[in-house]
Formats: structure tokens, C-alpha cells, sequence
């Protein structure tokens, strides 16, 4: 409550201040980080305080067009998702996740910076660590939002996003995107340094901190962007290496299946539960309006992704919700209106985001080891997936392995060919679709496998389509940026 308050008077600060500041300077320099309590509270911020998933979702093939909505002129819903820029700095959109992320990464700098001055490498020691990986993660979701998806071919001539390394001290300071490979080199290197430093007895509220796990989970997520498979699946074994059956969400158990709807809103992103893995606090409305905006999950999405069956030919056991086809969502995110003091007459309404979890890591993993042709390993771990999600029937509710279990001919039968790589990883993509319905990661998917997406107005008036070398695949940067010698991304 404590991190949401100060986050909710930095908002405010931000919303009242002029845009002609690029990165603004956090408002901790007033305090003098002169010892390692300071700078641990100060590293409590260096994480985006904005939400991706918004743009992320809507932008995605997750979304079609109900024809009607809560968000009929809403451009935060509906620029995305006929691909326009959103011109628009407020909550949930690209521009304010941009400034979130340049925030966090001040925040870390201005950490490094004082660890540096303080000379105590043994105290500091972790403190380091976190910060290092905490600029590492932000700059690369600024990649993944602004920037193309990475390819090694062309990186090196692609341009990227500025990799700011120390604390801004001036206003509209020049900024150079340089290369995407630059960013790329300049993220591993942070994150390679950062997390053998990483302490997990230091955090009083691990959930929210780089620990051991989330940041070899961070490192499984960029060395996939990056193609690096063997590094990918190395650093998701060590995350949680064959334990990992304990950090998967066991929606098929009975206490997720009898859960009521606000229950099971805290549940999803509750940091009581291990499959969370590292979680943020965000200003967002998403949480509110998600079931509700025209732009997206509709029946026959619904259908195609759920209804109709998996290759398990078990049953799915997310739980959905909705009076009718317009409003079909799983509650996931149960939002938490904050106030600055309690005879405020205004808020902010936060949504706690899940950054990593364990079924994303598992699943990730599953794609490295296909791409290593470790195809017994990979299978193993689906139906370790697997064991978690689905049950017979209605009438015999639970996982039967001799039925649900996968093997090499029951995936190859089910796509009809015998390229058992390309299987196995259409197999994880889908199940992380579903999984990860209404929170962001297909886009993810969508960047790195280069996949096409339509969108059709509900009345077949007009098709949206996002071919795989579309520079609109980039979200556009933003005004006071381009200000400061940003250039923007082409159209």
C-alpha cells in the first residue's frame, strides 16, 4: 500500500508537469541515497509503473469486433487494433507505458549511481544487481513495443531504442536510438552482470523485486526474442528446473473451479501464490474495462481458441464469465482504487500485472528445447502443463494422463504432418494463447513467429490486416521524444 501510494503522487506529479521533459527526474533526488535502506526503498520503483497489455492485447489476433462496446470512440481500444497511433499520453496507452519504463530506468540509474559514490561492493552487492536487471527488463519491453523484432541478420542496421545508462540531468536532453543490436548487447550485458548479484533474502516483498527465479525467467523471454535457444533453455532450468510443476496455475483443481468471480480476480495476480513469479503495481483501468471494450474477446475467437477442443482433448477449466457473447473474459484482475489521503475527492485506479509466471517460463522452455530437437524433454514438460489445466468431462473432473498425455504420434497426428519441431512449438503457442488471454503476451508471440493478424469489422465493411514486415507491428514513439532527437518509427 505503502509503493501504491507514492506511486499514486508521482502519477499525479507527472499528469501536472509539462511535456517537455523526455525522461523526467524522479522525484527521490530530493533525498540524499547515502545508505543501502534508501536506495533498497528507492529500487521499489524501478519498475514500469504503466501497463503494455492494453495495446498489446488489443493489437493482437486475441481481439475481434463485437460491433458494439463500452469503448465506441475510445482510442486507447480502438487505434490499436486498426493498427492508427494513439495520440494520447494518458493510462494504459504506448506513450505513458514509454514514459513508465524511461521512469524505472531513471530510478535504476539514479541507484547505480549512488552505489557507486557509497564504495561499499559487498553491502551494495545486490542492491546492484536488482538494478542492473531492472533497467535490463525495461529497456527490453521499450524494445519489444518500439522497436522491429529482433533478427541478427539485420539488427546491427535496425534502429533501436535509446539505452540510457545514467541519471538525466537536463531538459530535452538529445537521445540516440543507435542500433537494435546495440540495445540488445547493451540488455544482455545488464542482465548477465546483474543476476548473479540478485539476493533473494534481501526483499521483504520478493513478489515485487527481481529474484533469482523472475530474473532467469526474464533471461528464458529475452534470449527467445534474441534466438539464443540454448541459453533460453538453460536459464529456464534454472529458474526452476523440474519443480516447475509447482509454479504452473492449477486451474483444474477444485478450489480454482469453485471459486467465486472476485476470488478468482485476486487470484490470478495474488502474490501468495508461487506461479506469480514477479508482479507490479500499475495505474490502469484495464482491470475494469476489459470484458467490456468492443475490441475484443469474441464468440468466434472463443469458440476457435476454447470451445473447440485441444490437442489434449481434455477440457479446459479457465472459468469464463459473461451474461452474453459481448462480455466473455476470465477475471483476472481485481483493481485497487487509491486515493492520496483519505478526504481526497480523486484516485487512480491501480491493476496488479503478473510480469512472469511459471506456466510462461514452462512454456517458453518448451519452445528453446524443440528448437534444440530435445522433443522428449519438450513433451514432458507440455503435459506437465497439461496436468494443471484440463479434466475429462463435467462428470469426471480430473486430469486422466493415459487420456490427456501427449506423445510424438498423437502431435504429429493432430496437425497431420511429421515435422514434430514445428508442432511441439504450435502446440505451446496455443496453449499460451489461451492462457494468456487479456494479458498481453500473444503479441509477444505474434512479434518473435512474425504471425500475421486480420481484423474484420463486425459489419465486413473494412479488413485490418498486419503483414509480418510491417513497420505498424511498432507502436509509434512519442512526441516530447522526437523532441529530444528520437526519430520516429516509419509508416
Amino acid at each position: 500500500m505503502k509503493r501504491i501510494t507514492w506511486l499514486l503522487l508521482m502519477a499525479i506529479s507527472i499528469g501536472l508537469s509539462g511535456c517537455s521533459k523526455f525522461l523526467d527526474t524522479p522525484p527521490d533526488q530530493r533525498t540524499e541515497l547515502d545508505a543501502v535502506d534508501k536506495i533498497a526503498e528507492l529500487l521499489t520503483s524501478a519498475y514500469p509503473a504503466a501497463n503494455y497489455i492494453p495495446f498489446f492485447e488489443a493489437a493482437s489476433d486475441n481481439a475481434g469486433d463485437k460491433g458494439t462496446g463500452r469503448t465506441e470512440g475510445d482510442i486507447m481500444n480502438y487505434n490499436p487494433w486498426i493498427y492508427r497511433d494513439v495520440d494520447s499520453r494518458d493510462m494504459d496507452s504506448p506513450s505513458h507505458y514509454w514514459y513508465g519504463a524511461y521512469k524505472a530506468i531513471s530510478v535504476a540509474n539514479h541507484a547505480l549511481r549512488a552505489i557507486e559514490k557509497m564504495n561499499k561492493p559487498k553491502e551494495t552487492a545486490s542492491l546492484k544487481g536488482e538494478a542492473l536487471v531492472a533497467r535490463a527488463y525495461a529497456h527490453h519491453m521499450l524494445c519489444i513495443a518500439f522497436a522491429a523484432n529482433y533478427d541478427p541478420n539485420t539488427a546491427a542496421t535496425t534502429p533501436g531504442i535509446p539505452y540510457v545508462t545514467e541519471p538525466e540531468d537536463e531538459v530535452l536532453k538529445k537521445y540516440d536510438r543507435k542500433t537494435l543490436q546495440y540495445a540488445y548487447d547493451q540488455i544482455e550485458k545488464d542482465l548477465l552482470e546483474g543476476l548473479p548479484l540478485l539476493d533473494n533474502s534481501r526483499y521483504k516483498a520478493p513478489k515485487f523485486h527481481f529474484t533469482n527465479t523472475s530474473a532467469h525467467a526474464f533471461a528464458t523471454r529475452f534470449f527467445l526474442f534474441k534466438k539464443d535457444y540454448k541459453r533460453a533453455a538453460e536459464h529456464a532450468e534454472a529458474a526452476l528446473g523440474r519443480d516447475i510443476a509447482n509454479y504452473i496455475r492449477p486451474i483444474n483443481s477444485p478450489a480454482y473451479r469453485t471459486m467465486e468471480y472476485n476470488t478468482r480476480q485476486q487470484w490470478y495476480s495474488s502474490s501468495e501464490h508461487p506461479f506469480n513469479l514477479l508482479l507490479a503495481e500499475s495505474p490502469s483501468t484495464w482491470g475494469r474495462n476489459y470484458p467490456f471494450n468492443r475490441f475484443g474477446l469474441t464468440y468466434p475467437i472463443y469458440y476457435e481458441l476454447v470451445l473447440r477442443g485441444n490437442i489434449s482433448t481434455g477440457q479446459m477449466t479457465y472459468g469464463f464469465f459473461g451474461g452474453n457473447a459481448l462480455v466473455i473474459h476470465i477475471p483476472k484482475f481485481r483493481e485497487q482504487f487509491v486515493t492520496a489521503n483519505v478526504n481526497a475527492s480523486f484516485g487512480i485506479p491501480y491493476n496488479q500485472i503478473p510480469l512472469f509466471t511459471g506456466d510462461e517460463l514452462l512454456l517458453n522452455w518448451v519452445e528453446a528445447l524443440a528448437r534444440l530437437q530435445q522433443f522428449d524433454s519438450a513433451i514432458e514438460l507440455l503435459n506437465t502443463f497439461i496436468s494443471k489445466k484440463v479434466i475429462y468431462n463435467t462428470e469426471v473432473r480430473e486430469y486422466v494422463p493415459a487420456v490427456h498425455n501427449l506423445n510424438v504420434t498423437k502431435i504429429n497426428n493432430y496437425y497431420g504432418n511429421q515435422n514434430l519441431e514445428e508442432n511441439i512449438i504450435r502446440t505451446a503457442l496455443h496453449f499460451k494463447r489461451v492462457e494468456f488471454l487479456f494479458e498481453g503476451l500473444r503479441w509477444m508471440d505474434i512479434l518473435r513467429h512474425r504471425i500475421t493478424v486480420r481484423h474484420m469489422l463486425y459489419d465486413g465493411s473494412e479488413e485490418y490486416i498486419l503483414g509480418p514486415n510491417s513497420n505498424l507491428r511498432m507502436f509509434q514513439i512519442p512526441d516530447e521524444a522526437v523532441m529530444s532527437g528520437v526519430e520516429r518509427n516509419p509508416r
